[in-house]
């Protein structure tokens, strides 16, 4: 098993690819906190995996929120090695691609989320010796898209950047931060257009492997990214997409 003796922080994790990277992660031998807002289908997770995961409330785009969620699982795994920022919202279901409203919303969730679990995580990694920081960002953060708030775009290539930063800056406290790239894959809760069969059948016209990706694809791409298996793998992007921005 890849990540015995290691404990986890995953935001968003009551579903999708927060819930298969949970489940994935406990197969592996770690300690998981799954990290949420929501409760009912969080607690549920921790319940299926067992005593390897509990359930904490997060709300991502809350400082004081995420400073909670690294205290309890100090408390009660005695460590932290790992955060996965998985938790974003979609900028799909935006019917005003220029709302300001919509644009401050989804940077927050999406960017500042990923600054905030960054920041607290941190020290607790340098208290453990190091560890792996892996953040969800999209091929949106790579390339363009049409039909989408810019604030998707702008928000995803913002943790691109900022794990850069990361790894740069904290190489010398051991720990790791690389950043994933998910393409076409399930809908999200909060989707949209996105999630409309005719939109969907049309993006698989331009995928090279003309299908979408499944959440446990990007679930082994992260687990690879955490374990010691990428040791020497920091500031860096894995792309899941099918070959979509190959083209």
């Amino acid at each position: 098993m890849r990540l015995t003796g290691k404990v986890a922080i995953i935001s968003g994790a009551a579903s999708g690819m927060g819930a298969a990277t949970a489940r994935l992660f406990a197969r592996e031998g770690a300690k998981v906190v799954i990290a949420d807002l929501l409760e009912e289908q969080g607690r549920a997770l921790a319940a299926s995996i067992g005593p390897a995961a509990r359930f904490e409330r997060l709300d991502v785009t809350d400082e004081a929120s995420w400073a909670a969620v690294v205290a309890a699982a100090r408390q009660h795994f005695g460590r932290l090695d790992i955060l996965v920022n998985n938790a974003g919202i979609s900028g799909s279901a935006e019917q005003d691609l220029y709302s300001t409203e919509a644009w401050h919303r989804i940077m927050t969730v999406n960017a500042t989320g990923v600054f905030f679990g960054t920041k607290y995580a941190v020290p607790a990694m340098t208290a453990s010796g190091g560890g792996s920081i892996v953040n969800l960002s999209s091929i949106a953060g790579i390339i363009g898209s049409d039909g989408i708030h810019m604030a998707y775009n702008a928000s995803k290539g913002a943790v691109r950047l900022m794990t850069k930063s990361t790894a740069v800056q904290h190489a010398k406290d051991n720990i790791r931060a690389n950043s994933v790239h998910p393409g076409v894959m399930p809908p999200m809760l909060t989707s949209g257009r996105t999630a409309d069969p005719e939109v969907r059948a049309k993006r698989m016209n331009v995928i090279p492997m003309r299908r979408p990706g499944e959440a446990d694809e990007v679930a082994n791409a992260i687990l690879f990214l955490a374990s010691d298996d990428a040791s020497y793998v920091t500031g860096t992007e894995l792309v899941v997409d099918g070959g979509a921005v190959a083209i």
